[in-house]
């Protein structure tokens, strides 16, 4: 996890300008540079560092000797640069850093096939000053965020995060457009030698439904044919515990968020296997939030004294949730409901473990609800065709809700995450598999991966088979959802008045309940005019829904003993 900053052609000078890059100093306590562009004096770059992998020469830009012209800033982790590196017989490798990879593979096959054959997650900005060239590109599930600003005179300006950008000074009467570039993509510019910039190509690299195009170079060799259930299960269970291996690639302490449900359990207990197996040199660290008698809390300890995790929990007030909403709200740079009750629990817990403990790259187990159709309207899906689609809707919004929210909360308190759930490799099986295969089934969603680790004794039983709760209701008892105590408070932060009037106050998606209300009025106040950052509010589908909670549905059942 790291802070990248660029400008291209910048009318101001560049000490005021990278006042800006400080904006997002969270992502990389451990160094930051800032370096202007030989030859271009109002071009530059901004980087703030965490160290994962190769401790001494991971700053960056990084330029090496063999490609002098070349400039490269990035966040992310490249999983399968070594293997690149053997298969292309790369010589002249100056770091270990894995974003290396990057430089050579742009050098020999351009900059699509680059991007197409990284196996991991990044956002970068590359710059070819032989050639006059600016490329930006960013991972297939936007997993790293960024942002970038474009005038109508080719200035560009890119951040890790927008609040790198909304203070930027420009040459436009009306100010521009800050937009999150989009996931799968890559954006190629022109350089003028007045270093201002004009995009000459966009274009998509990777879409989720495809085999990725590193697959053949991949660790897990072809995976048996045919849709034979067990078959299925088999390359399911394969893909996953490849998936969690090549994530493992780490200089620093790893630990896992479990929430006690299937998919934090699944990653926490194929992790604490894989690192005996890789002979890890300390014992993983997991960690819970919630009040004590919270159906997460419960549950993940029983998954914790289950697989052996030195397990940590973290007590969780709906007092000190609502001190912190502000804050998240700020750090979230969004507005959209569910991600903010959501993002809460998660920032509390990346703030405890930055204080408490020396874990740094933190597993997770985002995306395998959006992939596996873990959410509890599936059960309404009208066929199994729009219940498919809809899964790779949700994947395709992951940057605008749950990716942004585990991102932003874990980089808040410069901690780096890590989403197995994402693997290129495994998604591209999981939704090349018949329509009817992945829908619930008797009456449980998941039922597919459920199904596959079955009778291996990786994690209780009652886990293995736990229904589906949103990681911001399970935080609480099921007498009083964490919602709920936000919605009181709201009662006495916003009136009937503002309410009423909340679709001229806020033509752009009005808020409709004081809840809503009252994120966006603090929304404006860090990011006034940037309401087009969201697109929609997420809700469930199929399902008269007014409130985007499991527990409002009325086809939700807690489980018996919550």
């Amino acid at each position: 996890m790291c802070g990248i900053w660029a400008l291209f052609g910048s009318d101001e000078c560049l000490s005021v300008q990278c006042t800006s890059a400080m904006k997002i100093a969270h992502r990389g306590p451990d160094a930051f540079r800032f370096e202007n562009i030989n030859g271009f004096t109002n071009c530059c770059f901004g980087f703030h560092r965490l160290a994962i992998v190769d401790q001494l020469y991971g700053m960056q830009p990084i330029r090496i000797k063999k490609f002098p012209y070349l400039w490269l800033v990035y966040n992310g982790e490249i999983y399968n640069h070594h293997t690149l590196k053997e298969r292309f017989e790369f010589t002249d490798y100056q770091t270990k850093v894995d974003g290396e990879i990057l430089l050579h593979l742009y050098e020999r096959f351009g900059i699509q096939k680059m991007a197409s054959l990284l196996d991991g997650v990044f956002a970068f900005v590359l710059l070819d000053t032989a050639n006059r060239k600016v490329f930006l590109g960013r991972d297939t599930y936007g997993v790293r965020p960024m942002f970038k600003l474009l005038t109508d005179d080719g200035f560009l300006a890119v951040c890790s995060e927008a609040k790198g950008l909304t203070h930027i000074t420009h040459s436009m009467s009306s100010p521009p457009k800050i937009t999150p570039f989009l996931p799968g993509h890559f954006e190629v510019f022109d350089l003028k030698p007045t270093g201002k910039v004009e995009s000459i190509q966009m274009d998509r690299f990777h879409c989720c439904t495809q085999e990725p195009n590193h697959a053949v170079y991949d660790t897990v060799e072809r995976l048996p044919s045919g849709f034979a259930p067990e078959t299925v299960k088999s390359n399911i269970r394969s893909l996953f515990e490849n998936a969690v291996r090549k994530r493992l690639m780490a200089h620093r302490r790893i630990g896992c968020l479990l929430s006690g449900g299937l998919d934090s359990s699944l990653v926490a207990a194929t992790l604490v296997k894989l690192s005996k197996e890789e002979k890890l040199k300390y014992p993983i660290q997991t960690f819970a939030i919630g009040a004590e008698d919270s159906p997460d809390i419960l549950a993940a300890r029983k998954v914790a004294s289950y697989i052996g995790s030195e397990h940590h929990e973290v007590n969780f007030t709906p007092e000190e949730g609502l001190k912190a909403v502000e804050e998240v709200i700020f750090h979230l740079e969004t507005y959209d409901i569910t991600t903010i009750r959501a993002s809460v629990g998660m920032y509390l817990v990346s703030k405890y473990i930055r204080e408490k403990t020396d874990s740094v790259v933190i597993f997770s187990g985002e995306g395998s609800d959006e992939l596996t159709q873990g959410y509890i309207y599936f059960h309404k899906a009208p066929t199994p065709k729009a219940a498919a689609e809809d899964s790779v809707r949700l994947l395709k919004e992951l940057y605008l809700f749950d990716v942004l929210r585990a991102d932003r909360t874990t980089a808040a308190h410069g901690l780096e995450l890590r989403v197995p759930f994402l693997d290129h490799r495994f998604t591209a099986y999981y939704l090349s598999l018949p329509e009817e295969m992945r829908q619930p089934k008797d009456g449980v969603e998941k039922h597919l991966l459920r199904d596959s680790f079955k009778g291996l004794n990786l994690i209780p039983d009652e886990i293995l088979w736990r229904r589906k709760e949103a990681f911001s209701d399970g935080m609480m008892s099921v007498k009083k959802s964490w919602y709920n105590s936000l919605q009181d408070q709201m009662e006495s932060e916003v009136n009937d008045f503002q309410l009423e009037k909340s679709p001229k106050t806020f033509p752009f998606l009005p808020p409709r309940t004081k809840e809503a209300y009252f994120y966006r009025q603090v929304f404006e106040k860090h990011y006034p005019g940037q309401a087009e950052w969201l697109s929609h509010y997420w809700m469930p589908r199929w399902i008269n829904a007014t409130d985007p909670s499991a527990r409002t549905l009325s086809i939700y059942k807690p489980d018996k003993d919550q």
